[in-house]
């Protein structure tokens, strides 16, 4: 399993924790996700998503990863 922390821009609420907690559990190959306003941690399996793929889950729901 791999780790990444990303920092997301667009977040003010729990709606918005709820909203990329959604999209990135949908990230087939995501084991688990730990999501706050302007973060999310994530574990995954590298042979079956990347980080690409997870900021692009994030950016799909209407938000903005920075890092």
């Amino acid at each position: 399993m791999t780790e990444v922390t990303l920092k997301i821009d667009g977040m003010s609420c729990q709606h918005c924790v709820m909203s990329v907690k959604k999209a990135i559990d949908g990230v087939e190959g995501v084991n688990s996700s730990d999501v706050s306003v302007g973060t999310a941690r994530v574990e995954y399996d590298e042979s079956k998503t990347n980080k690409e793929a997870i900021a692009h889950s994030v950016q799909q729901a209407g938000y903005k990863v920075v890092a």
